[in-house]
């Protein structure tokens, strides 16, 4: 990387060693006083964006939905070109995290970025970050619940699964995660280190059974196979809607940013973490997609099929080996959903630190034993909680309500990244793109518009209340309300991220 006073030199060119990493020095610089312990090391950092990309729970959660829209030829060369476009949002992301390492990271250095109205700017993506990470913990852990029924009624074919138990397991697992995450970050550190080994590991076990045990695979022209069973007549507005497979995917990665403050040399694991997450990504997920992708038997029933993935396994492997399989499902769902709600917390912390949520003297409290944001940590349990008790009557319900969580997550990326396009003296941490930092920024952000909007199109035809996409109200309702409360009362109150003191006088306050 270059140093801060080079901005010109070649980009990503490691400097650690000529650069002074003063993590402490760096918050205090920002405003802040330290309150919560470093120990994330540069795995660590890694470990909890790959564990909430998760390519296990995003592919077998969404492969379905490709099959109709695209077939083969959008889940493989569509995974290609998004995980690029992807890489361009990270490496714009990183940059900036390399020069705001702190836990607020999207609505912080939004409100740093900004030439003016810095505290709407930083409002409006704290809580489009906010929603989409509640959002995604809901949605992971109803997944995860889904599954864990799929299992049981394979398992013991007299098993009927009902909407009201599939909430009661989602809340369960809800619980175990808030647990884990109100002990200490050593703990979820560790989790975080088993999870990588555990999606690495399982996908390796999937991809080798599906290799080796069936019969017979497809032939290898078949990754240019398209299928059209959306409804609509247009082939283009297919594929281009089979791209949402691998964006759904690839969310999440921000988590690296929100544990900055925990993350030894944080401005320059931070951003490293980030583009590990998601390169490192992009290539397991390839192979465990071209590995489902061949291992398909009878392509009609299997896309008309509950859950498409789990009958490949089926049809392909057997149920017995099957089930084994989605054993591994379920625990890279859990591992995702503990990850996320951990960078969900961090979030919380840092956004009611500077006073923008109802009761901020609560949430951003530490615990003095654990050293972690516990009363946080439970507010991102109920929210997501709140989330999901609406699939008690109604599946549209919660599809509505959890839709906006990869448009808001998005959203949230892009706006700290447009503005820094927009910034002609953006001073740049240790980690930085040199010249390429504002093509790279232009890149992601006009690859954010275009996936936010595939987000809110309609995706089946005819439209029906079941299979209407609900994000664009969700999205508006988000908006709305966060207007009408800016304009009502937070305007007079938040002008954006809060300094706290001098260096020296918030060093004071650090907790020991």
């Amino acid at each position: 990387m270059s140093e801060r006073t080079s901005r010109t030199r070649s980009p990503i060119r490691d400097r650690e060693s000529s650069v002074a990493l003063d993590d402490d020095a760096t918050l205090h610089a920002m405003g802040y006083p330290r309150k919560l312990t470093r120990r994330f090391h540069a795995f660590d950092n890694f470990a909890i964006s790959f564990t909430i990309i998760n390519i296990i729970s995003g592919i077998f959660s969404a492969f379905g939905f490709g099959m109709g829209a695209g077939g083969p030829r959008i889940l493989v060369f569509g995974w290609i070109g998004v995980s690029v476009m992807v890489l361009f949002v990270g490496a714009a992301m990183g940059e900036i995290a390399s020069a705001y390492p702190t836990s607020g990271a999207l609505y912080f250095s939004a409100g740093k970025l900004a030439k003016r109205h810095r505290g709407a700017w930083s409002w409006y993506t704290g809580w489009l970050n906010f929603v989409g990470q509640v959002g995604g913990t809901a949605a992971t852990n109803y997944a995860a619940a889904t599954f864990i029924q799929a299992f049981i009624g394979m398992q013991w074919s007299s098993y009927e699964p009902t909407q009201q138990q599939t909430v009661a397991i989602a809340t369960a697992i809800l619980l175990v995660q808030a647990l884990a995450n109100t002990y200490t970050v050593q703990l979820v550190a560790l989790v975080n280190r088993i999870s990588v080994w555990w999606l690495l590991v399982g996908m390796v076990v999937i991809v080798v059974a599906l290799t080796v045990k069936p019969s017979s695979h497809q032939p290898v022209s078949f990754a240019t196979h398209f299928v059209n069973s959306t409804g609509f007549s247009n082939g283009l507005y297919a594929a281009m809607l089979g791209l949402l497979v691998t964006s759904w995917t690839f969310t999440g990665f921000d988590g690296s940013f929100h544990m900055s403050e925990e993350t030894v040399k944080a401005t320059v694991n931070t951003p490293k973490g980030i583009m590990r997450a998601i390169i490192y990504s992009a290539l397991a997920g390839l192979v465990l997609m071209l590995a489902l992708v061949y291992a398909i038997r009878d392509y009609a029933s299997e896309l008309q099929a509950a859950a498409p993935p789990v009958q490949i396994l089926v049809d392909a492997l057997g149920a017995g080996t099957a089930k084994l399989l989605l054993l591994i499902v379920i625990g890279a769902m859990l591992f995702c959903g503990l990850a996320n709600m951990t960078s969900n917390t961090r979030q919380i912390f840092a956004f009611s630190r500077d006073g923008a949520m109802p009761g901020s003297r609560w949430w951003h409290s530490v615990s003095l034993r654990t050293r972690t944001p516990v009363k946080a940590v439970w507010l991102a349990a109920a929210c997501a909680l709140v989330l999901i008790i609406p699939a008690l009557w109604s599946h549209t319900a919660f599809t509505a309500i959890v839709s906006v969580n990869v448009v808001g997550l998005y959203l949230a990326y892009g706006v700290p990244i447009f503005l820094r396009l927009r910034l002609s003296n953006f001073e740049p941490g240790p980690w930085n793109l040199g010249r390429f930092g504002k093509p790279v920024a232009a890149i992601a952000v006009v690859w954010i518009a275009l996936s936010s909007v595939l987000f809110m199109l309609p995706q089946a035809s005819p439209i029906t209340a079941d299979n209407f996409n609900y994000a664009p109200i969700a999205l508006g309702a988000v908006l709305l309300i966060a207007t009408v409360w800016w304009f009502a009362t937070a305007r007079r109150r938040f002008q954006g991220p809060v300094s706290y003191g001098s260096p020296d006088e918030v060093a004071a306050m650090d907790l020991i």
